[in-house]
């Protein structure tokens, strides 16, 4: 119950601490901090607050809910004008925030990510984790150039719609046959690149390697996964698709 002095805005410390929703030791040690010092004191000494001591509590709530620590707000009060000087913190401090949320963010997609993998690996292990990070970390390389793939084949592509549609319409049939002759090559160098361009890691052994060229091509494939046989332990199953740019060997 409020104090006497016929002044229902007076609060004791254990009612300030009740209406604000906080411990009294916490109103304790805030005036300890002269950070929350009470506005009135009793003829017995009892500490007394206003409303105005109200609203301070609950600004100091607030702060600290942000996660700004005791001395700053301790400083803040401080200084003759607390506003700007809050509203600056606060800026910094949602920045701050912002920054910690994209890194929970990215931390979230990456294990979201490794669970998605899991349930695609034929036999998993505790190993097959690594294999996994490995290949989430080169998993944006590996859509970059799959995307560059794409829009390299994009022309001839529309070419073979064009003759397509001309051979039907209008009875020119050369102009299939130049797809024909601009398709096979382009493809066999798309094909080139691409595994010039990609390695494998074999759930077995855990080896990252390259199967060859003719191999590798007319395996059977999933858009992460294809079915080969590990050049190191002889293991035939699924592998999984990493980003690994071959190197050119250098003599001299």
């Amino acid at each position: 119950m409020s104090q006497t002095n016929n002044d229902s805005n007076i609060y004791t410390t254990g009612e300030l601490a009740k209406k604000c929703g906080v411990s009294v030791r916490t109103v304790q040690y805030y005036d300890e901090r002269s950070i929350l010092v009470p506005s009135k004191l009793s003829e017995g000494g009892r500490r007394l607050y206003t409303e105005d001591d109200v609203r301070r509590m609950h600004i100091i709530c607030f702060l600290r809910e942000t996660g700004l620590p005791i001395n700053s707000i301790a400083a803040i009060f401080a200084e003759k004008d607390p506003q700007k000087i809050i509203s600056v913190l606060l800026d910094e401090q949602e920045e701050a925030l912002r920054k910690e949320l994209s890194e929970c963010k990215a931390k979230l997609d990456l294990i979201e990510g490794i669970k998605s993998e899991m349930k695609e690996i034929e036999s998993f292990s505790v190993e097959s984790i690594g294999d996994i990070a490995q290949m989430m970390n080169q998993k944006n390389k590996l859509r970059k150039m799959r995307i560059n793939m794409i829009l390299a084949g994009l022309p001839v592509s529309i070419l073979q719609v064009i003759s397509i549609i001309l051979w039907i319409t209008h009875g020119i049939w050369w102009l299939f046959v130049l797809w024909i002759c601009v398709a096979i090559p382009s493809g066999a160098a798309i094909a080139v690149y691409y595994f010039n361009h990609v390695a494998y890691i074999c759930p077995e052994c855990h080896k990252v390697f390259r199967p060859s060229l003719k191999e590798a091509f007319w395996a059977y494939h999933t858009p992460k996964m294809r079915r080969l046989t590990c050049n190191n332990c002889g293991r035939c199953g699924l592998c999984i698709e990493v980003y690994n740019k071959k190197e050119k060997n250098i003599d001299g």
